[in-house]
């Protein structure tokens, strides 16, 4: 039974740490985990094109370029840095990219999408750079803890991406798995937490999409980042 008396800090870290070490034996491999195979699945459909213009939104300080080696490559981020192309915020993205006079075959986002103030508003800015026919790739977390402060936003379920990437915005999903098992550890009282312990959480998840139309052009958000939120995202 919990009880509410509160431990004292040093006691409560060095529980963590115990809990941490008995729990080694519950982790597992996750090189094989499905939110990796997504990624691998994308790389590999880029590669078949004979040709090919890849955009990566997030881009700044990113590790993921040689994978698309041979391919016109562009990198997008808020803020300058390295690997960044093009220095826009994703809400903008079509009217930043338009001097370009490119359309991308495949985009790809790593741990971004979680910062989007607009994540809808992001989806209909991405279909109008993209090729018809052209992937999207988008990996970001159902669980993880806040960072990047204050632009930390969402979390994302199967579900969430369903309400995401459809025939309304344009997209039909090829894939979508969560990945990266873990368990929640709830340290309240709270009686609706008892039983959480043990239930299967994730830490990542994972979409592949293919861009079918553009989207329906009475969706529309005319709203810019700097109306909704007055902070910026932070230049670590």
């Amino acid at each position: 039974m919990r009880t509410s008396r509160n431990p004292p800090p040093w006691l409560r870290r060095l529980l963590l740490r115990v809990i941490d070490i008995a729990s080694q034996p519950l982790c597992e491999d996750t090189s094989a985990d499905p939110f990796h195979l997504n990624f691998r699945y994308f790389v590999e459909e880029v590669k078949k094109l004979q040709e090919g213009n890849v955009l990566e939104l997030g881009a700044r300080n990113s590790v993921i370029r040689p994978h698309f080696t041979g391919k016109r490559y562009v990198g997008v981020d808020i803020h300058p840095g390295t690997g960044v192309d093009v220095t826009c915020d994703i809400h903008q993205l079509s009217t930043a990219l338009s001097s370009l006079n490119l359309r991308f075959d495949a985009v790809v986002t790593i741990a971004t999408f979680e910062h989007l103030v607009m994540p809808w508003k992001a989806v209909l800015e991405i279909n109008k750079v993209m090729s018809t026919g052209g992937l999207l790739f988008i990996a970001t977390h159902p669980t993880w803890p806040p960072h990047e402060l204050p632009w930390d936003f969402w979390r994302y379920s199967d579900g969430a991406f369903h309400g995401l990437l459809n025939r309304a915005t344009g997209f039909d999903i090829l894939r979508c798995s969560s990945g990266l098992p873990c368990t929640i550890l709830p340290l309240g009282t709270e009686k609706s937490t008892v039983g959480i312990l043990g239930q299967p959480a994730f830490m990542g998840i994972s979409v592949v999409a293919r861009k079918t139309a553009d989207a329906r052009p009475d969706l529309q958000w005319n709203l810019a980042t700097e109306e909704i939120i007055t902070t910026e995202y932070p230049l670590r």
